[in-house]
């Protein structure tokens, strides 16, 4: 006990800045581990926190993220949303997109970006060529998919964006919301039947899962069970990171598809975070190595 004591103590002293993280519930997130290897590796004397904070708390814990001079945090599930109407703020992107992840504590005012954004477009950028005028097929109408569709209209060439979801109405909502922001009309929304979306997914170049089926410990689902959905000329991008395999990208594998996990975007992300705060450059491709060894443990 004495050791890990000295161990803890030894990892703090009167430079250390703070950074950290807050939502609810946050026991499961790897942020902490991604941003703490992170300095570990850069030599930077930046520690990384979780902070479990719940919806009637949160106003007061930016007010203590503040009076604790903790130079920025993330923000997650319940957060991203409802954090707007406190920050002084807000970057382009965020705005539109209509929620935050990460904040900039710049000496008490609060700055709100959303490096979701940035992670997908570094996970997609090698296939940009690609994906020059196809169709893409997008599953889920929250924040994930909001970012999704702010990424691929401000940096890639798409065609047609197709939004299906588990309720259409909600598909409906965001086709309209980003037809009037962002001015693109090529979107047709479906409602979430695996076997009638076979024909569409298999149809799409590029499908991407921005909802949280496939997630431990629900590893076993799938939006789509048919390995009929996917074929070898596709890209399957799937947002949830652990397990990084989902059963989405083991089906789509075995079709052809080329296959990209949530960790490297994961990765993109904290690392757009991480220079935000720091200034300095997150070695992503170590870090996106040292999660999967992470998780398989």
């Amino acid at each position: 006990m004495e050791n890990k004591t000295k161990n803890i103590k030894d990892s703090f002293h009167t430079n250390t800045k703070l950074l950290g993280l807050i939502g609810h519930p946050i026991k499961h997130s790897f942020s902490p581990y991604i941003h703490n290897i992170t300095s570990e590796l850069l030599k930077t004397d930046y520690v990384y926190l979780p902070f479990d904070v719940t919806n009637d708390n949160l106003h007061n814990a930016l007010k203590g993220m503040i009076a604790l001079d903790i130079r920025g945090f993330n923000v997650t599930i319940p957060h991203k949303e409802n954090i707007l109407q406190y920050l002084n703020n807000i970057s382009e992107e965020a705005s539109i997109v209509g929620a935050v992840n990460t904040v900039l504590n710049d000496h008490g005012t609060l700055i709100g970006y959303n490096t979701d954004i940035y992670g997908i477009t570094e996970t997609l950028i090698p296939y940009k060529e690609d994906l020059n005028g196809t169709t893409v097929t997008i599953v889920g109408a929250g924040g994930g998919a909001r970012a999704v569709i702010y990424s691929l209209l401000r940096n890639f060439k798409i065609n047609k964006i197709n939004l299906i979801n588990r309720t259409k109405e909600r598909a409906e909502t965001l086709k309209e919301y980003f037809t009037d922001k962002m001015k693109f009309d090529h979107f047709e929304t479906f409602e979430l039947i695996p076997p009638d979306n076979v024909k569409l997914f298999n149809q799409s170049k590029l499908i991407i899962n921005a909802t949280s089926v496939g997630m431990t410990p629900d590893y076993d689902d799938s939006i789509t069970p048919l390995k009929e959905s996917f074929n070898k000329e596709q890209i399957v991008f799937d947002m949830v990171y652990n397990p990084a395999k989902t059963q989405l990208l083991n089906i789509a594998k075995r079709s052809g598809a080329k296959t990209l996990d949530g960790l490297m975007m994961l990765a993109f992300q904290a690392a757009k975070s991480y220079e935000l705060w720091t200034g300095e450059e997150m070695p992503v491709n170590k870090i996106y190595k040292s999660l999967q060894l992470y998780i398989a443990n």
